[in-house]
């Protein structure tokens, strides 16, 4: 199993901002290889035979484009989109983001180019750079009702769709650490941060020497982990905007702001346990899927985002995998240790530029057909294997941990707070972590780095 995952190839969609959950979200896309001819594609059965969506006839023959910038659901799109078309006759192409670049500048590539996308896949920073020049107007979409307390206001207005819900914390792998302590774990029971250090503790002496994979990758350590500053502020959005612009405007000093020491309380604790101390700037990330599938680890600091890498790794859904929150002091009353982060973390843009206004019609067919149909409902969630932000969807998502983040944000056990940050923000920041991580600089060099970085933005 390890040489077969080595082998996988890995599509690394590096998204640069993703606010609204913003930077919690899918950053990795997992293709299998198509060339193995044992690979068994697994499809979850979706039922057709019911369907009372209304279709506007007069779209019949038209075509419009959908830019993807989630490369592990481009199958899913194309699926989901050949289906829509044989119900309206409104032809889908799904446009995959391959190349390396950042949605926002493949965005402006297409739209220099005179051929933007119809309907395009964003991260919410994106949307908030371009929506008030390009984007339609969506606020009076029957779905933004649905979709309440996910939507983005930009002037007082929505324009863009929000696709999914994503969550991040703290990935355990329940029967690792049972077989481990000898006994039954209970995730609720860790609420503090020096009970989740003791646990990590009695791993240790159980006989797991280092029971926490660490993900060195920039976007993971600059917007991931680093983005938990911004959001704990109250777990809100406009909480995280708050801090975002007192530290631009010099009004919280990030040496005295509590939630900095606190998050590098949690990511020190995190470092010393992480399996590649020795060279955590070489961790590997398919090695770290593997080695929480083994059990070689108990926790791995990720997103709902990661179960392909798990299940490729041979993880197992009856091994009980789900989130520990990001444990940031002792308070077991306060939010952050006890609710998982949960935003919409990909939104959909409808070009007000250049599409015409028959192929805008049909691009909002598509995004209601997505909400209102039980065919695109069921696709939404079987199919894309999404947690849907829509609350007349009744479909839960089949994986383990996007089904623990879709109960917990159903539960009221996730708070929903989105950081707009630059888009270099996870890229600059995540170097600066790195070093820390790597034991190169100390806290000050850190706070510093965070400090000046924000200093330098109008």
């Amino acid at each position: 199993m390890r040489k077969k995952v080595m082998a996988k190839v890995i599509l690394t969609v590096l998204i640069l901002a993703m606010s609204a959950t913003v930077l919690t979200g899918c950053r990795f896309g997992f293709a299998s290889d198509p060339d193995d001819p044992n690979e068994v594609e697994k499809k979850v059965p979706i039922d057709t035979s019911t369907d009372t969506f209304e279709y506007d006839a007069s779209l019949d023959g038209t075509s419009i484009t959908l830019l993807n910038t989630k490369a592990e659901i481009q199958v899913a799109l194309e699926e989901m989109g050949a289906e829509f078309e044989k119900k309206s006759g409104v032809h889908v192409e799904v446009m995959p983001v391959t190349d390396g670049d950042s949605p926002y500048t493949k965005m402006i590539s297409l739209y220099n180019s005179g051929n933007p996308p119809t309907l395009a896949i964003l991260d919410t920073t994106d949307v908030i750079a371009l929506a008030e020049e390009k984007a339609v107007d969506l606020t009076g979409e029957a779905w933004t009702a649905e979709a309440e307390g996910y939507t983005t206001d930009i002037g007082g207005k929505i324009y863009s769709f929000p696709l999914c819900i994503e969550g991040r914390g703290v990935i355990y792998n329940r029967k690792a650490i049972e077989e481990t302590l000898g006994r039954e774990f209970d995730p609720d029971s860790v609420t503090t941060l020096d009970q989740f250090k003791a646990l990590l503790d009695e791993l240790v002496a159980g006989g797991m020497e280092k029971p926490v994979s660490m993900a060195k990758e920039d976007w993971s350590l600059g917007a991931h982990q680093l983005q938990y500053i911004y959001e704990t502020f109250d777990g809100t959005s406009e909480g995280a905007q708050k801090v975002i612009g007192d530290i631009k405007a010099g009004e919280a000093d990030l040496h005295s702001y509590g939630r900095v020491s606190e998050f590098l309380d949690m990511f020190d604790v995190l470092k010393e346990y992480n399996v590649a101390k020795g060279d955590p700037l070489g961790a590997d990330y398919d090695e770290m899927a593997i080695d929480l599938a083994d059990g070689k680890t108990a926790f791995w600091f990720n997103g709902n985002w990661a179960w392909p890498n798990l299940s490729e790794a041979g993880a197992k859904e009856e091994d009980a995998y789900g989130f520990l929150p990001y444990f940031m002091n002792n308070d077991s009353s306060d939010f952050v240790n006890s609710k998982i982060q949960g935003s919409p973390s990909k939104q959909v843009m409808l070009d007000g530029q250049v599409a015409t206004e028959k192929e805008q019609a049909a691009a909002k067919e598509f995004l209601n057909w997505i909400v209102y149909s039980e065919i695109g409902q069921q696709m939404l969630v079987k199919t894309c294997n999404i947690i849907p932000p829509f609350q007349n969807n009744p479909y839960e998502p089949a994986d383990p941990l996007s089904r623990d983040i879709y109960e917990k944000v159903h539960n009221g056990r996730a708070f929903n707070a989105s950081a707009i940050v630059p888009n270099d923000h996870w890229a600059v920041l995540g170097a600066a972590m790195q070093k820390y991580l790597a034991g190169r600089s100390d806290r000050e060099e850190l706070i510093n780095s965070i400090q000046d970085y924000w200093n330098e933005q109008e």
